[in-house]
C-alpha cells in the first residue's frame, strides 16, 4: 500500500489526473456559501480542461442541486455530471431498478424535516406510493433528513416499532455526520440512523457513497474511463475515501472537515499520534488541509 502523501494544494498533482470527482459539503461549501479557495480551484480545473463531477451524499435531487450551484458561487456549466444519493434513491423507487425496491409495498413513512420544502419536493412524482403519517401504517421507511430536534437516542422508539413490523429502511443520505455552518458543531445525518437500525437487526438500503453504484452512474458519460487518471476529493473517510478505494481510483482527503480533530490544521500528516482514523483500514492517497490550488 502506498504511503499517504500530504500536498499543499491541487497544483502539486493536477497534471496526474483528467477527471476530478468532488464531494460538496466540507469540500466545496459549508452549506450556505462556497469556499473562496474551492471556487478558484474549480475555475482552475475548468481552465485546464479537466472533467469535473460532483458526487454528493445529499438527499436533494439532481435538478435542485445543479440550480443551487450558482448561489454557492460555482458555475454549473463547469460540471460534466452532478449525481446525488437522493437522486439515485428516487430513480430506484420510481423505476424499481433494484431488487430491494422491486419488492416494496406501497405505504411509505417519509422521514424528513417538515420545516423545509426539500422533503415535500422530493416525493413529487413517486405516484405509486401512499405516504402515511404513522409508522404503524407503513410498509417501509424513506429517510431523507433527520427529524428536527432529535438526538440519535430519540429514534429508538420509532425504530423499535419499525423493527417489530420488519420495515425496510431506505436511506437517501448515507452520511453519518456533517459540520455545522461555520461552527465546531457536528450534525447527525440519516446515515447514522440507518446504521443504528441495521445494528438493531433492521434491513437498510443505500445507493450513495461508499457504494460503487453512484460512481458508475456519475462516470457513464466518459466513453473510455481510465481509473488511474481519476481523483476523488472528499472529507469523509467512511464515504468519500472508502468509496474511492472501492471504485479503484485515487483519493484526496480534505482534513478541515469532519475529521479535523485528527490533523494539524495547517500541515496535516497521516502518521501522527493525533490521527484517530489511521487504524480504520481505510487510507487516502493524499491529504490537504483545504480544497485549494
Amino acid at each position: 500500500m502506498k504511503r499517504t502523501q500530504t500536498i499543499n494544494g491541487l497544483a502539486d498533482i493536477i497534471n496526474q489526473y483528467d477527471v476530478f470527482i468532488l464531494d460538496q459539503w466540507g469540500v466545496m461549501h459549508d452549506g450556505i456559501k462556497g469556499y473562496i479557495q474551492a471556487i478558484k480551484c474549480v475555475e482552475k480545473l475548468h481552465q485546464e480542461k479537466k472533467e469535473i463531477i460532483i458526487i454528493s451524499n445529499s438527499s436533494k435531487r439532481k435538478e435542485p442541486t445543479i440550480k443551487r450551484l450558482p448561489k454557492l458561487g460555482f458555475d454549473s456549466k463547469y460540471f460534466m455530471e452532478v449525481i446525488t444519493s437522493g437522486e439515485m434513491i428516487w430513480q430506484s423507487l420510481n423505476n424499481e431498478s433494484y431488487n430491494f425496491t422491486k419488492k416494496l409495498e406501497k405505504n411509505c413513512y417519509h422521514m424528513y424535516d417538515q420545516s423545509k420544502e426539500d422533503g415535500k419536493y422530493y416525493i413529487c412524482g413517486l405516484k405509486k406510493f401512499n405516504f402515511v403519517k404513522k409508522i404503524e401504517d407503513a410498509n417501509f421507511i424513506l429517510a431523507c433528513t433527520p427529524l428536527p430536534g432529535y438526538n440519535v437516542i430519540d429514534y429508538i422508539p420509532l425504530l423499535t416499532k419499525a423493527l417489530d413490523n420488519k420495515l425496510p429502511f431506505i436511506c437517501a443520505n448515507p452520511d453519518y455526520e456533517s459540520v455545522e455552518n461555520n461552527s465546531e458543531e457536528i450534525n447527525i445525518c440519516t446515515g447514522t440512523i440507518a446504521q443504528l437500525y441495521k445494528s438493531l437487526g433492521g434491513n437498510i438500503f443505500i445507493l450513495g457513497k461508499p457504494k460503487i453504484d453512484i460512481y458508475i452512474e456519475s462516470t457513464k458519460k466518459i466513453k473510455k474511463l481510465n481509473k488511474s487518471r481519476v481523483l476523488a476529493v472528499g472529507d469523509s473517510m467512511y464515504h468519500d475515501i472508502q468509496g474511492a478505494n472501492s471504485f479503484g481510483v485515487d483519493s484526496l482527503l480534505i482534513t478541515s472537515g469532519i475529521h479535523k480533530s485528527s490533523f494539524d490544521s495547517k500541515k496535516p500528516r497521516w502518521e501522527t499520534n493525533i490521527n484517530q482514523i489511521k487504524n480504520t483500514g481505510i487510507s487516502p492517497t493524499f491529504l490537504c488541509s483545504k480544497f485549494q490550488i
